[in-house]
């Protein structure tokens, strides 16, 4: 069997990133519609505006390194998302949705954060110059949709204590 080296971890995290946020994209409308909050609606809309152009990035940085874009089954993303389905279900109209879904939410950033910081440091070690400001771009966005989240998590929990 064939050694794996950094340069297959590269493109497998890679895959598994794009498989990731393909499905993310498929899971937000889901939260909008469930999200009662103006401005929680409002921040979970744009940063799927935000997914759409980290996927077009994605397929940039495959093809800077000679690859075909592709997903990788990822099942930690489908767990994670699978728990955010699962918590719109149990609290519905609940005043604590809102929260629930922020909380859902930041398990997805950080969980892309993890993965995108990895990203940036081994293309900067392989050698993929023009990869890395594409891969910071997206990492930057998804700490500020984080630091979003953070803020209506903050309002929402406040109006779910409210209600009770």
């Amino acid at each position: 069997m064939k050694m794996k080296s950094l340069e297959n971890a590269f493109e497998d995290s890679l895959k598994d990133i794009y498989y990731a946020e393909r499905q993310i994209l498929k899971s937000l409308p889901k939260m909008i519609r469930a999200a009662q909050s103006p401005d929680l609606k409002e921040g979970l809309t744009k940063h799927r505006e935000e997914t759409e152009g980290q996927v077009e990035r994605l397929e940039q940085v495959f093809e800077i390194i000679g690859k075909r874009a592709q997903g990788k089954t990822c099942p930690a993303i489908n767990g994670i998302l699978e728990e955010g389905a699962e918590i719109m279900e149990e609290y519905g109209k609940s005043p604590a949705i809102d929260a629930v879904l922020a909380a859902a939410g930041q398990a997805v950033e950080h969980y892309e954060i993890a993965r995108y910081g990895t990203l940036c440091a081994w293309a900067a070690q392989l050698g993929y110059d023009e990869a890395i400001p594409l891969l910071q771009q997206t990492l930057e966005q998804e700490k500020a949709a984080d630091e979003a989240l953070t803020s209506a998590a903050e309002k929402a929990n406040e109006t779910a204590m409210a209600a009770e």
